[in-house]
């Protein structure tokens, strides 16, 4: 035999709102590439040529080759670590570094030519 539907009984509504979740803050760019170690990511993929000075690219602490360039600012090195430069390829060849890593390497790079 067939089950009869049972009413539900209502539910009192609350006169409150509900709360607004809290937002959830985002952390800086900055905060998020500085967990990520410049130094190994330069040692993993930079190194071949920024330690070597391969293809004319400017050594690590080369003071004197580093000054125009970090002259041009964070956002312009940033730019062509990540698009290629000149002889550079787009990701130091490395399309499998994600943007903060590649990030972390520029700062520690430049902290390196200042």
């Amino acid at each position: 035999q067939p089950v009869a539907a049972q009413p539900v009984a209502a539910q009192p509504v609350s006169a409150q709102p509900a709360a607004a979740p809290e937002p959830v803050a985002e952390a800086p760019a900055a905060a998020e590439s500085a967990s990520v170690d410049g130094k190994a990511v330069y040692d993993r993929v930079c190194f071949a040529c920024h330690g070597t000075g391969a293809a004319g690219a400017p050594k690590l602490g080369d003071k004197a080759a580093w000054a125009p360039r970090i002259a041009q600012g964070k956002a312009t090195l940033l730019q062509h670590a990540t698009n290629g430069f000149n002889v550079m390829p787009p990701k130091g060849g490395n399309m499998s570094l994600s943007d903060n890593e590649l990030e972390a390497a520029v700062e520690y790079l430049m902290a390196q030519g200042q």
